[in-house]
Protein backbone atom coordinates (compact mmCIF):
# COMPACT_ATOMS: atom_id res chain seq x y z
CA UNK A 1 0.00 0.00 0.00
CA UNK A 2 1.52 3.03 -1.07
CA UNK A 3 0.85 6.02 1.39
CA UNK A 4 1.00 9.64 1.17
CA UNK A 5 3.16 11.82 4.18
CA UNK A 6 0.21 12.87 6.83
CA UNK A 7 -0.73 13.44 10.32
CA UNK A 8 -4.00 12.72 12.19
CA UNK A 9 -5.64 12.54 14.99
CA UNK A 10 -7.31 9.79 17.55
CA UNK A 11 -10.86 9.80 18.83
CA UNK A 12 -13.28 7.07 19.29
CA UNK A 13 -17.07 8.51 18.33
CA UNK A 14 -17.75 7.88 22.19
CA UNK A 15 -15.94 10.49 23.10
CA UNK A 16 -17.22 13.05 21.28
CA UNK A 17 -19.29 15.60 23.28
CA UNK A 18 -22.96 15.98 23.41
CA UNK A 19 -26.01 16.55 25.47
CA UNK A 20 -27.29 13.00 25.71
CA UNK A 21 -24.56 11.09 27.53
CA UNK A 22 -22.40 9.65 24.66
CA UNK A 23 -21.15 11.02 21.15
CA UNK A 24 -23.64 10.83 18.80
CA UNK A 25 -23.10 11.29 14.59
CA UNK A 26 -24.55 14.16 15.01
CA UNK A 27 -23.61 18.08 14.36
CA UNK A 28 -20.86 17.70 17.14
CA UNK A 29 -19.36 14.70 15.10
CA UNK A 30 -19.68 17.61 11.48
CA UNK A 31 -17.66 19.72 13.44
CA UNK A 32 -15.28 17.55 14.24
CA UNK A 33 -14.42 16.65 10.75
CA UNK A 34 -14.14 20.48 10.57
CA UNK A 35 -11.65 20.75 13.22
CA UNK A 36 -9.79 18.33 11.36
CA UNK A 37 -9.76 20.52 8.37
CA UNK A 38 -8.94 23.56 10.39
CA UNK A 39 -6.07 21.35 11.93
CA UNK A 40 -4.80 20.63 8.36
CA UNK A 41 -5.26 17.19 9.73
CA UNK A 42 -6.01 14.05 7.25
CA UNK A 43 -6.76 10.93 9.09
CA UNK A 44 -9.26 10.19 11.69
CA UNK A 45 -8.65 7.46 13.37
CA UNK A 46 -11.13 5.10 15.40
CA UNK A 47 -11.87 2.45 17.56
CA UNK A 48 -14.41 -0.32 16.61
CA UNK A 49 -17.97 0.55 15.58
CA UNK A 50 -19.71 -2.53 16.67
CA UNK A 51 -22.80 -2.33 19.53
CA UNK A 52 -20.72 -3.00 22.73
CA UNK A 53 -21.59 -5.53 25.06
CA UNK A 54 -19.85 -6.69 28.57
CA UNK A 55 -17.37 -3.88 29.88
CA UNK A 56 -18.43 -1.59 26.76
CA UNK A 57 -15.38 -2.37 24.93
CA UNK A 58 -15.21 -2.15 21.60
CA UNK A 59 -13.31 -4.86 21.03
CA UNK A 60 -15.92 -7.22 22.59
CA UNK A 61 -18.89 -6.55 20.73
CA UNK A 62 -22.02 -8.44 19.71
CA UNK A 63 -21.27 -8.58 15.84
CA UNK A 64 -18.51 -7.87 13.98
CA UNK A 65 -20.87 -6.60 11.39
CA UNK A 66 -23.68 -4.15 13.37
CA UNK A 67 -23.40 -0.60 14.31
CA UNK A 68 -23.51 0.60 17.72
CA UNK A 69 -26.84 1.60 18.19
CA UNK A 70 -25.81 4.01 21.31
CA UNK A 71 -24.15 6.23 18.46
CA UNK A 72 -27.46 6.63 16.11
CA UNK A 73 -28.36 10.73 16.56
CA UNK A 74 -31.79 11.38 18.82
CA UNK A 75 -32.15 14.88 17.23
CA UNK A 76 -32.44 13.79 14.03
CA UNK A 77 -35.02 11.11 15.10
CA UNK A 78 -37.07 14.10 16.74
CA UNK A 79 -37.24 15.71 14.06
CA UNK A 80 -38.71 13.49 11.98
CA UNK A 81 -41.13 12.85 14.42
CA UNK A 82 -40.37 9.23 15.67
CA UNK A 83 -39.36 10.44 18.92
CA UNK A 84 -41.23 13.27 21.23
CA UNK A 85 -39.15 16.31 21.94
CA UNK A 86 -39.78 16.34 25.46
CA UNK A 87 -38.00 13.18 26.11
CA UNK A 88 -34.88 14.92 24.65
CA UNK A 89 -36.06 18.22 26.87
CA UNK A 90 -35.79 15.79 29.64
CA UNK A 91 -32.81 13.59 29.27
CA UNK A 92 -30.77 12.85 32.55
CA UNK A 93 -27.96 14.97 33.24
CA UNK A 94 -25.05 12.91 32.54
CA UNK A 95 -21.38 13.60 32.74
CA UNK A 96 -19.80 15.76 30.53
CA UNK A 97 -16.14 14.01 31.03
CA UNK A 98 -17.09 10.96 30.86
CA UNK A 99 -19.19 8.32 29.53
CA UNK A 100 -21.73 6.60 31.61
CA UNK A 101 -22.97 3.75 29.94
CA UNK A 102 -25.41 2.24 32.40
CA UNK A 103 -27.42 5.29 32.38
CA UNK A 104 -26.75 5.77 28.64
CA UNK A 105 -27.94 1.87 27.81
CA UNK A 106 -30.89 2.51 29.87
CA UNK A 107 -32.19 6.10 29.01
CA UNK A 108 -31.63 5.39 24.70
CA UNK A 109 -32.29 2.19 23.94
CA UNK A 110 -36.09 2.74 25.03
CA UNK A 111 -35.88 5.48 22.58
CA UNK A 112 -34.40 3.40 20.08
CA UNK A 113 -37.51 1.23 20.30
CA UNK A 114 -40.03 4.38 20.53
CA UNK A 115 -38.31 5.32 17.77
CA UNK A 116 -39.12 2.30 15.06
CA UNK A 117 -42.87 1.83 16.92
CA UNK A 118 -43.33 5.47 15.29
CA UNK A 119 -41.35 4.88 12.18
CA UNK A 120 -43.79 1.67 11.86
CA UNK A 121 -46.87 3.49 12.40
CA UNK A 122 -45.95 6.81 10.08
CA UNK A 123 -42.76 6.07 7.56
CA UNK A 124 -44.03 7.14 4.03
CA UNK A 125 -43.36 5.14 1.33
CA UNK A 126 -40.54 6.35 0.25
CA UNK A 127 -38.48 5.55 3.68
CA UNK A 128 -39.99 1.97 4.09
CA UNK A 129 -38.41 1.33 0.67
CA UNK A 130 -35.46 2.31 1.87
CA UNK A 131 -35.79 0.66 4.75
CA UNK A 132 -36.73 -2.62 2.80
CA UNK A 133 -34.11 -1.93 0.65
CA UNK A 134 -31.54 -2.00 3.36
CA UNK A 135 -32.67 -5.30 4.86
CA UNK A 136 -32.52 -7.11 1.50
CA UNK A 137 -29.06 -5.82 1.02
CA UNK A 138 -27.83 -7.15 4.16
CA UNK A 139 -30.24 -9.72 6.05
CA UNK A 140 -28.35 -13.18 4.27
CA UNK A 141 -24.69 -11.95 5.08
CA UNK A 142 -24.69 -10.99 8.82
CA UNK A 143 -28.41 -8.50 9.55
CA UNK A 144 -31.22 -11.11 10.43
CA UNK A 145 -29.00 -13.14 12.39
CA UNK A 146 -27.31 -10.01 14.26
CA UNK A 147 -31.27 -8.83 14.87
CA UNK A 148 -32.65 -12.53 15.77
CA UNK A 149 -29.61 -12.93 18.38
CA UNK A 150 -30.06 -9.93 20.15
CA UNK A 151 -34.48 -10.12 20.19
CA UNK A 152 -33.00 -13.79 21.50
CA UNK A 153 -30.68 -12.95 24.32
CA UNK A 154 -33.14 -10.04 25.43
CA UNK A 155 -36.08 -12.30 25.24
CA UNK A 156 -34.13 -14.75 27.54
CA UNK A 157 -32.57 -12.61 29.93
CA UNK A 158 -29.66 -10.66 29.02
CA UNK A 159 -27.44 -14.27 29.48
CA UNK A 160 -24.93 -15.29 27.04
CA UNK A 161 -25.82 -17.67 23.88
CA UNK A 162 -24.88 -20.86 25.30
CA UNK A 163 -27.36 -20.43 28.17
CA UNK A 164 -30.24 -20.65 26.30
CA UNK A 165 -32.43 -23.81 25.76
CA UNK A 166 -30.98 -26.04 23.73
CA UNK A 167 -32.58 -26.12 20.32
CA UNK A 168 -32.06 -22.29 19.89
CA UNK A 169 -28.64 -22.96 21.20
CA UNK A 170 -28.01 -25.38 18.20
CA UNK A 171 -30.20 -22.96 15.65
CA UNK A 172 -32.65 -25.75 14.87
CA UNK A 173 -34.65 -24.97 12.17
CA UNK A 174 -37.94 -25.31 13.66
CA UNK A 175 -36.58 -22.71 16.97
CA UNK A 176 -35.23 -20.25 14.70
CA UNK A 177 -38.89 -20.05 12.63
CA UNK A 178 -40.62 -19.94 16.27
CA UNK A 179 -38.88 -17.32 17.32
CA UNK A 180 -38.17 -15.25 14.00
CA UNK A 181 -42.08 -15.31 14.26
CA UNK A 182 -42.85 -14.77 18.13
CA UNK A 183 -40.04 -12.03 18.60
CA UNK A 184 -41.17 -10.06 14.78
CA UNK A 185 -41.37 -6.85 16.38
CA UNK A 186 -37.91 -6.92 18.19
CA UNK A 187 -35.98 -8.36 15.39
CA UNK A 188 -37.57 -5.38 12.71
CA UNK A 189 -36.31 -2.60 15.54
CA UNK A 190 -32.89 -4.06 15.94
CA UNK A 191 -32.72 -3.78 11.90
CA UNK A 192 -34.31 -0.47 12.23
CA UNK A 193 -31.62 0.59 14.42
CA UNK A 194 -28.46 -0.74 11.53
CA UNK A 195 -30.63 1.04 9.13
CA UNK A 196 -30.33 4.52 10.81
CA UNK A 197 -26.71 3.80 12.18
CA UNK A 198 -25.55 2.78 8.52
CA UNK A 199 -27.11 5.47 7.16
CA UNK A 200 -25.89 8.67 9.21
CA UNK A 201 -22.22 7.25 9.47
CA UNK A 202 -22.43 6.74 5.62
CA UNK A 203 -23.50 10.45 5.27
CA UNK A 204 -20.51 11.42 7.87
CA UNK A 205 -17.95 9.75 6.05
CA UNK A 206 -18.66 10.97 3.24
CA UNK A 207 -18.68 14.43 4.28
CA UNK A 208 -15.21 13.74 5.88
CA UNK A 209 -14.00 12.00 2.79
CA UNK A 210 -15.06 15.12 0.63
CA UNK A 211 -13.25 17.44 2.70
CA UNK A 212 -10.07 15.68 2.48
CA UNK A 213 -10.20 14.00 5.84
CA UNK A 214 -9.65 9.93 5.64
CA UNK A 215 -11.17 7.58 8.39
CA UNK A 216 -9.13 4.49 9.46
CA UNK A 217 -11.11 1.84 11.55
CA UNK A 218 -10.22 -0.71 12.89
CA UNK A 219 -10.59 -5.18 12.82
CA UNK A 220 -9.77 -6.78 16.14
CA UNK A 221 -8.39 -10.37 14.63
CA UNK A 222 -10.88 -12.39 17.08
CA UNK A 223 -14.98 -11.60 18.34
CA UNK A 224 -16.92 -11.77 21.07
CA UNK A 225 -18.00 -15.63 22.38
CA UNK A 226 -20.71 -13.66 23.42
CA UNK A 227 -22.41 -12.34 19.58
CA UNK A 228 -24.13 -13.38 16.55
CA UNK A 229 -21.02 -14.25 14.84
CA UNK A 230 -20.34 -17.19 17.03
CA UNK A 231 -23.89 -18.36 17.67
CA UNK A 232 -24.72 -18.12 13.97
CA UNK A 233 -20.89 -19.29 12.69
CA UNK A 234 -20.35 -22.14 15.32
CA UNK A 235 -18.60 -24.65 12.69
CA UNK A 236 -16.29 -21.68 12.42
CA UNK A 237 -14.40 -21.98 15.74
CA UNK A 238 -12.90 -23.66 18.25
CA UNK A 239 -16.22 -24.98 20.29
CA UNK A 240 -17.28 -28.34 21.83
CA UNK A 241 -20.52 -29.95 21.16
CA UNK A 242 -22.16 -28.29 24.08
CA UNK A 243 -20.60 -24.72 22.46
CA UNK A 244 -18.34 -23.63 24.93
CA UNK A 245 -14.43 -22.69 23.80
CA UNK A 246 -12.07 -25.44 23.81
CA UNK A 247 -9.10 -23.04 23.70
CA UNK A 248 -9.65 -19.34 23.56
CA UNK A 249 -7.48 -15.88 22.41
CA UNK A 250 -5.29 -13.65 24.54
CA UNK A 251 -0.95 -13.02 24.46
CA UNK A 252 1.84 -14.24 26.77
CA UNK A 253 3.09 -12.13 29.67
CA UNK A 254 4.50 -8.50 27.99
CA UNK A 255 4.96 -4.89 28.39
CA UNK A 256 1.36 -4.26 30.16
CA UNK A 257 0.77 -7.63 32.03
CA UNK A 258 3.31 -10.24 33.94
CA UNK A 259 0.43 -12.50 33.67
CA UNK A 260 -0.59 -11.60 30.14
CA UNK A 261 -3.53 -10.73 28.52
CA UNK A 262 -6.27 -13.25 28.53
CA UNK A 263 -8.82 -12.06 26.00
CA UNK A 264 -11.03 -14.70 26.08
CA UNK A 265 -12.35 -15.05 22.68
CA UNK A 266 -12.79 -18.23 20.52
CA UNK A 267 -11.10 -19.01 18.00
CA UNK A 268 -11.46 -20.04 14.94
CA UNK A 269 -11.10 -22.98 13.03
CA UNK A 270 -8.86 -22.06 10.45
CA UNK A 271 -8.81 -25.20 8.21
CA UNK A 272 -12.53 -24.86 7.96
CA UNK A 273 -12.08 -21.34 7.00
CA UNK A 274 -9.61 -21.76 4.12
CA UNK A 275 -12.16 -24.55 3.01
CA UNK A 276 -14.60 -22.05 2.60
CA UNK A 277 -12.42 -19.55 0.66
CA UNK A 278 -12.58 -17.75 4.04
CA UNK A 279 -15.95 -16.42 2.58
CA UNK A 280 -16.68 -15.01 6.13
CA UNK A 281 -13.52 -13.03 6.44
CA UNK A 282 -13.95 -11.78 2.70
CA UNK A 283 -17.54 -10.87 4.30
CA UNK A 284 -16.37 -8.85 7.00
CA UNK A 285 -13.23 -6.94 5.66
CA UNK A 286 -15.79 -6.09 2.65
CA UNK A 287 -18.41 -4.94 4.87
CA UNK A 288 -15.38 -2.63 7.11
CA UNK A 289 -14.47 -0.84 3.98
CA UNK A 290 -18.13 0.46 3.46
CA UNK A 291 -17.79 2.69 6.96
CA UNK A 292 -14.03 3.27 6.74
CA UNK A 293 -11.32 4.39 4.36
CA UNK A 294 -8.29 2.02 5.84
CA UNK A 295 -8.10 -1.08 8.56
CA UNK A 296 -6.10 -1.18 11.27
CA UNK A 297 -5.87 -5.25 11.83
CA UNK A 298 -5.43 -5.36 15.30
CA UNK A 299 -3.01 -8.16 16.83
CA UNK A 300 -1.32 -8.66 13.21
CA UNK A 301 1.22 -11.10 14.71
CA UNK A 302 -2.08 -13.54 15.27
CA UNK A 303 -2.25 -14.31 11.75
CA UNK A 304 0.95 -15.69 11.29
CA UNK A 305 0.87 -17.38 15.01
CA UNK A 306 -1.74 -17.13 17.83
CA UNK A 307 -1.22 -17.74 21.84
CA UNK A 308 -3.89 -20.55 22.34
CA UNK A 309 -5.11 -20.77 26.18
CA UNK A 310 -7.04 -23.86 27.35
CA UNK A 311 -10.64 -22.48 28.56
CA UNK A 312 -10.84 -21.89 32.10
CA UNK A 313 -6.89 -20.97 32.79
CA UNK A 314 -7.05 -18.22 35.32
CA UNK A 315 -4.57 -16.02 33.24
CA UNK A 316 -2.86 -16.12 29.63
CA UNK A 317 0.41 -17.83 30.89
CA UNK A 318 -0.08 -21.73 29.93
CA UNK A 319 -0.61 -21.13 26.74
CA UNK A 320 0.62 -22.18 23.49
CA UNK A 321 1.83 -20.73 19.93
CA UNK A 322 -0.32 -22.12 17.15
CA UNK A 323 0.44 -21.02 13.95
CA UNK A 324 -2.13 -19.36 11.72
CA UNK A 325 -3.48 -18.73 8.33
CA UNK A 326 -0.55 -16.76 6.97
CA UNK A 327 -0.58 -15.53 3.22
CA UNK A 328 -3.27 -18.21 2.41
CA UNK A 329 -5.54 -15.68 4.05
CA UNK A 330 -4.43 -12.12 2.73
CA UNK A 331 -3.79 -13.91 -0.77
CA UNK A 332 -7.69 -14.66 -0.61
CA UNK A 333 -8.41 -11.34 0.54
CA UNK A 334 -6.09 -9.94 -2.54
CA UNK A 335 -7.70 -11.99 -5.00
CA UNK A 336 -11.65 -11.06 -3.56
CA UNK A 337 -11.05 -7.19 -3.03
CA UNK A 338 -8.34 -6.28 -4.36
CA UNK A 339 -5.21 -4.27 -2.33
CA UNK A 340 -7.20 -3.77 0.60
CA UNK A 341 -5.73 -0.39 2.73
CA UNK A 342 -4.23 -2.38 5.73
CA UNK A 343 -2.28 -1.23 8.90
CA UNK A 344 -0.37 -3.86 10.85
CA UNK A 345 -0.59 -3.34 14.19
CA UNK A 346 2.23 -5.05 14.67
CA UNK A 347 3.26 -4.72 18.45
CA UNK A 348 4.12 -7.09 21.35
CA UNK A 349 6.24 -10.29 20.34
CA UNK A 350 6.84 -9.75 16.77
CA UNK A 351 9.04 -12.72 15.16
CA UNK A 352 11.18 -12.72 11.85
CA UNK A 353 8.18 -14.74 10.32
CA UNK A 354 5.46 -11.55 11.04
CA UNK A 355 7.56 -9.15 9.44
CA UNK A 356 8.02 -11.13 6.79
CA UNK A 357 4.40 -11.82 6.42
CA UNK A 358 3.78 -8.12 6.69
CA UNK A 359 6.54 -6.75 4.32
CA UNK A 360 5.43 -9.49 1.93
CA UNK A 361 2.55 -7.50 1.33
CA UNK A 362 3.99 -4.16 1.63
CA UNK A 363 1.41 -3.20 5.06
CA UNK A 364 2.93 -0.57 7.11
CA UNK A 365 3.37 -1.78 10.96
CA UNK A 366 3.31 0.89 13.92
CA UNK A 367 5.48 2.21 16.09
CA UNK A 368 5.10 3.63 19.67
CA UNK A 369 6.63 6.41 20.73
CA UNK A 370 6.01 5.98 24.80
CA UNK A 371 8.17 2.81 24.01
CA UNK A 372 11.39 3.91 22.73
CA UNK A 373 13.05 5.33 25.76
CA UNK A 374 13.56 2.36 27.89
CA UNK A 375 16.91 0.81 26.48
CA UNK A 376 19.53 2.39 23.56
CA UNK A 377 20.00 3.91 20.56
CA UNK A 378 18.84 0.30 18.56
CA UNK A 379 15.04 0.40 20.00
CA UNK A 380 12.88 0.05 16.92
CA UNK A 381 10.30 2.46 18.48
CA UNK A 382 12.96 5.39 18.36
CA UNK A 383 12.56 7.31 14.43
CA UNK A 384 16.08 6.83 13.10
CA UNK A 385 15.19 3.15 13.15
CA UNK A 386 11.90 3.60 10.63
CA UNK A 387 13.19 2.26 7.71
CA UNK A 388 10.24 0.37 6.31
CA UNK A 389 6.69 2.35 6.39
CA UNK A 390 5.45 2.36 9.68
CA UNK A 391 2.64 4.64 11.36
CA UNK A 392 3.70 6.39 14.59
CA UNK A 393 1.66 7.14 17.41
CA UNK A 394 2.99 8.98 20.61
CA UNK A 395 0.70 6.22 21.81
CA UNK A 396 -2.16 4.07 21.39
CA UNK A 397 -5.80 3.36 23.14
CA UNK A 398 -3.89 0.64 25.29
CA UNK A 399 -1.46 3.35 26.39
CA UNK A 400 -1.31 6.01 29.30
CA UNK A 401 -1.56 9.85 27.96
CA UNK A 402 1.75 10.26 27.08
CA UNK A 403 1.82 12.93 30.40
CA UNK A 404 0.99 10.38 32.09
CA UNK A 405 3.46 8.43 30.79
CA UNK A 406 5.77 10.75 31.41
CA UNK A 407 4.56 11.28 35.07
CA UNK A 408 5.84 7.68 35.69
CA UNK A 409 8.65 6.99 33.61
CA UNK A 410 11.41 5.86 35.48
CA UNK A 411 15.26 8.25 35.48
CA UNK A 412 16.31 6.16 32.55
CA UNK A 413 13.57 6.78 30.54
CA UNK A 414 13.39 10.54 31.08
CA UNK A 415 17.07 11.02 30.63
CA UNK A 416 17.28 8.87 27.23
CA UNK A 417 13.94 11.09 25.85
CA UNK A 418 16.42 13.98 26.94
CA UNK A 419 19.17 13.28 25.15
CA UNK A 420 17.31 12.47 22.08
CA UNK A 421 15.31 15.46 22.19
CA UNK A 422 18.48 17.17 23.13
CA UNK A 423 16.54 19.42 25.68
CA UNK A 424 14.36 18.94 28.04
CA UNK A 425 10.40 19.32 27.43
CA UNK A 426 8.23 21.82 29.19
CA UNK A 427 5.41 19.36 27.34
CA UNK A 428 6.27 16.45 27.04
CA UNK A 429 3.28 15.59 25.01
CA UNK A 430 3.89 18.07 22.62
CA UNK A 431 7.54 17.32 22.60
CA UNK A 432 6.96 13.87 20.66
CA UNK A 433 3.56 14.61 19.28
CA UNK A 434 6.65 16.91 17.40
CA UNK A 435 9.02 14.16 17.02
CA UNK A 436 6.57 11.55 15.92
CA UNK A 437 5.49 14.22 12.90
CA UNK A 438 9.25 15.31 11.58
CA UNK A 439 9.84 11.07 11.84
CA UNK A 440 10.02 9.32 8.39
CA UNK A 441 7.10 7.93 9.30
CA UNK A 442 4.26 7.92 6.06
CA UNK A 443 1.68 8.59 9.20
CA UNK A 444 1.65 10.39 12.55
CA UNK A 445 -1.17 9.43 14.82
CA UNK A 446 -1.54 11.31 17.71
CA UNK A 447 -4.61 10.31 20.63
CA UNK A 448 -6.68 14.06 21.59
CA UNK A 449 -5.52 13.98 24.82
CA UNK A 450 -2.01 14.48 23.81
CA UNK A 451 -2.95 17.19 22.19
CA UNK A 452 -4.42 18.45 25.39
CA UNK A 453 -1.85 17.39 27.33
CA UNK A 454 -3.78 15.49 29.80
CA UNK A 455 -2.59 13.03 32.12
CA UNK A 456 -3.75 9.90 33.35
CA UNK A 457 -7.20 10.61 34.61
CA UNK A 458 -8.03 11.05 30.30
CA UNK A 459 -6.67 7.23 29.41
CA UNK A 460 -9.24 5.37 27.65
CA UNK A 461 -8.52 2.00 28.69
CA UNK A 462 -6.47 -0.58 30.98
CA UNK A 463 -5.27 -3.61 29.63
CA UNK A 464 -6.82 -6.04 31.61
CA UNK A 465 -8.81 -3.99 33.87
CA UNK A 466 -12.70 -5.59 32.94
CA UNK A 467 -14.44 -2.08 33.75
CA UNK A 468 -14.48 1.17 34.02
CA UNK A 469 -12.53 1.96 30.52
CA UNK A 470 -13.82 3.22 27.63
CA UNK A 471 -15.49 6.45 29.44
CA UNK A 472 -13.34 9.78 28.21
CA UNK A 473 -15.00 12.69 26.52
CA UNK A 474 -14.02 15.27 25.07
CA UNK A 475 -15.42 18.43 26.48
CA UNK A 476 -17.04 20.93 24.28
CA UNK A 477 -14.49 23.74 24.06
CA UNK A 478 -11.51 21.77 24.89
CA UNK A 479 -9.88 21.70 21.55
CA UNK A 480 -8.71 26.12 21.30
CA UNK A 481 -7.51 27.94 18.08
CA UNK A 482 -4.05 27.47 19.60
CA UNK A 483 -4.24 23.69 19.66
CA UNK A 484 -5.35 23.60 15.84
CA UNK A 485 -2.66 26.14 15.11
CA UNK A 486 -0.05 24.23 16.65
CA UNK A 487 -1.15 21.02 14.86
CA UNK A 488 -1.26 22.72 11.53
CA UNK A 489 1.85 24.00 12.00
CA UNK A 490 2.98 20.37 12.51
CA UNK A 491 1.70 18.92 9.80
CA UNK A 492 2.52 22.13 7.49
CA UNK A 493 6.29 22.09 9.03
CA UNK A 494 6.75 18.30 8.47
CA UNK A 495 5.01 17.62 5.20
CA UNK A 496 2.26 16.17 6.26
CA UNK A 497 -0.46 19.24 5.40
CA UNK A 498 -3.15 18.41 2.60
CA UNK A 499 -1.85 19.91 -0.43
Amino acid sequence: MNLQRAMGLLLHPTSLPGRYGIGEINEMAYRWVDTLVRARQRIWQILPLGPTGFGDSPYQTHSAFAGNPLLIDLESLANRGYIAPEALANAPDFPAHEVDYGGVIAWKKPLLREAFDRFDRMADEQERANFEAFCAEHDGEWLHDYALFMALKSHFGGGPWNEWPVEVRRREPEALLHYSMRLAGDIMAHKFQQYLFFRQWSALKAYANERGVLIMGDIPIYVAYDSADVWANQHLFCLDEDGLPIEVAGVPPDYFSETGQLWGNPLYRWDVMASQNFAWWVARVRHTLRTVDVIRLDHFRGFEAYWAVPYGEPTAVNGRWVKGPGATLFNTLKLALGDVPFIAEDLGMITPEVVALRDRFGFPGMRILQFAFDDGPANEHLPHNYTKPMVVYTGTHDNDTTRGWYEQATPHEREMLRRYLGYQPDDVAWALMRLGAQSPAVWAIFPVQDVLSLGSEARMNYPGRPGGNWRWRLLPDALTQGHLDGLAELATLYGRAPA
